[in-house]
């Protein structure tokens, strides 16, 4: 049987530092030795294996060993305890400028890290015109790589980790720095390694990009793993985290209280709050995708008032209104009672796609406005799955390729 590209066996990487540096032996001689060094373990007993040919994605918050991990397994780092195992020559782009000398240019640099990577001068010649054009910096490939942009850096780092046609590739989220054009020609040739057998180790935030292209994953958490297996599975575990987390935080905050910015009308009646009623008849801090609620309107009256028409809008955080239901145009009109009382609106399914959104509501009797406030009350859309359809709502509808049921 063929041996793994990667086994990662019981690994921890454990850092020293301290809370303030001494630089010279004249800072040590006048501000004394300084604070005893501190620990931090980044990676705490990981284990996981990687078959050959298989991409495996790391997911993850900021800080929780991702990118500590992915240089064990390229060999800049070495684990406090655990052993790496790696059966390949590997290929890594991990930050920007890793491996460049800055006085010598672009084409200089491609030779010299392809000799670090234990290339060839025969497979470097034979592979710079192919990397030169895959980069597509332009003249910048002659001059010294000091001067170039970011985006220069990783163009030119992610065309040497993949023109070289690496057993084993390694890449950070460095990817994501490069513009809109480039960020796809990468992904066009990272599925093209997959397809050619090469196995693939990376750190990404894009957790659509993990589905479609990673077999199986990690997810890690403060340096522990906290789910490994199918990336599906791994990806769930990690978003129904996220969202759990998320939903404390607001449940602990006010969400309901109106924000005063823009609130018109004479006042008789006012709008309260305005709350989501899930299928339980609880009230709902997250919102979910495709699930009923009810939208309630709490309402104060001074007086009884009558044929009220009652409307509420929900609107993207740039202002823009994405619909805007009102009981005028299905002529119903309500009696608001003096005191305390509400108004229900049914959404049957809800439409919007994971995000946040500010909803405004508005009272009034033919022209006449008892109360409007725009955009106060923010909610949070959120899936616990990663849908990767874009817009901000569902389109509803279904495939077909039968031509007689164009219209049917």
């Amino acid at each position: 049987m063929t041996a793994p590209a990667i086994v990662v066996d019981h690994v921890s990487k454990k850092f020293k530092f301290r809370d303030e540096s001494r630089n010279s032996l004249k800072e040590m001689f006048v501000r004394g030795p300084g604070s005893k060094p501190r620990e931090f373990l980044a990676v705490d007993d990981v284990s996981f294996v990687v078959e050959r040919g298989k991409t495996f994605g790391l997911v993850g918050h900021n800080g929780s060993g991702k990118s500590t991990m992915l240089k064990m397994l390229a060999g800049v780092y070495r684990p406090t305890s655990g052993s790496v195992l790696v059966n390949g020559k590997v290929s890594a782009l991990l930050e920007l400028g890793a491996g460049f000398h800055g006085e010598l240019t672009g084409r200089e640099n491609i030779r010299l890290n392809g000799a670090i990577l234990g290339f060839s001068a025969k497979k470097i010649n034979e592979t710079i015109d192919e990397i030169v054009d895959f980069a597509d910096i332009g003249d910048f490939i002659d001059v010294p790589v000091k001067v170039y942009s970011s985006g220069m850096y990783v163009r030119l780092g992610f065309a040497i980790a993949v023109m070289l046609n690496p057993e084993i590739l390694i890449v950070d989220e460095i990817i994501a720095v490069g513009d809109e054009e480039f960020q796809r020609k990468c992904f066009d040739y990272l599925y093209k390694l997959r397809r050619e057998g090469s196995t693939i180790a990376l750190v990404t935030h894009a957790l659509g990009l993990a589905r479609e292209l990673c077999d199986e994953g990690i997810w890690m958490d403060h340096g522990h793993c906290r789910s490994l297996g199918t990336i599906n599975d791994v990806i769930d575990s990690y978003l129904l985290d996220v969202n759990a987390r998320e939903q404390q935080q607001l449940e602990s905050a006010d969400a309901t209280e109106v924000i005063p910015l823009d609130r018109q009308g004479s006042g008789e009646v006012r709008i309260k709050t305005l709350q989501f009623i899930d299928e339980s008849g609880n009230i709902a801090v997250v919102l979910h995708p495709g699930e009923s609620y009810v939208v309630r309107l709490q309402l104060e009256a001074r007086t009884d008032v009558e044929d009220v028409g009652v409307g509420v809008a929900v609107n993207l955080e740039n202002g823009m209104m994405l619909a805007g239901p009102n009981s005028d145009r299905d002529r119903q009109f309500f009696n608001i009672p003096r005191g305390e009382s509400f108004i229900d609106f049914r959404i049957g399914d809800l439409l919007l796609q994971p995000g946040v959104y500010f909803w405004s509501a508005s009272l009034g009797t033919k022209g006449h406005v008892w109360d409007y406030v725009d955009k106060a009350w923010k909610t949070v859309v959120r899936s616990d799955l990663e849908t990767g359809e874009p817009g901000p709502v569902r389109m509803i509808g279904r495939w077909s390729s039968d031509v007689n049921d164009a219209l049917g």
